[in-house]
């Protein structure tokens, strides 16, 4: 008996839905470096931070990830500075028609009852807006 070997292009097929999904992770990660940067050279005195709960895991990075405390819906960023009133700024980055999940609806209202104030911007210009906002 003879097995038939079946050769493989080096990348596998990858279905329409999972490249929608990348390409509009990748624009969210861009953003996202785009207001990071901005904020650094705006900034300098105060302290932001990234969160990195997304991105695709295996069940087992998962697992660690969960018991070492990652939580499910929990805002991109984080400026670590009280103002009026507030403990700090959590802010969620979206793009194009993007939604919150219930996780992230659920992770905001209960930042806001702690007394954190949140934002969820879609684009570079409401970042600007909402943080120079906060922090002025």
């Amino acid at each position: 008996m003879s097995k038939t070997l079946k050769t493989y292009n080096s990348t596998p097929p990858i279905d329409k839905e999972k490249k929608i999904a990348r390409k509009r992770n990748n624009l969210e990660s861009k953003l996202q470096r785009a207001c990071i940067k901005w904020f650094k050279y705006q900034y300098p005195q105060e302290v932001i931070f990234a969160i990195p709960n997304g991105g695709k895991r295996s069940k087992i990075e998962a697992a660690i990830m969960k018991g070492e405390g990652v939580l499910q819906g929990v805002s991109d960023l984080f400026v670590m500075s009280g103002k009026n009133g507030y403990n700090g700024l959590f802010v969620e980055m979206k793009t194009g028609s993007n939604t919150l999940s219930s996780y992230q609806k659920q992770f905001i209202k209960t930042a806001q009852d702690k007394g954190y104030k949140t934002e969820v911007c879609y684009s570079f210009e409401e970042f600007i807006e909402k943080v120079t906002e906060y922090l002025n």
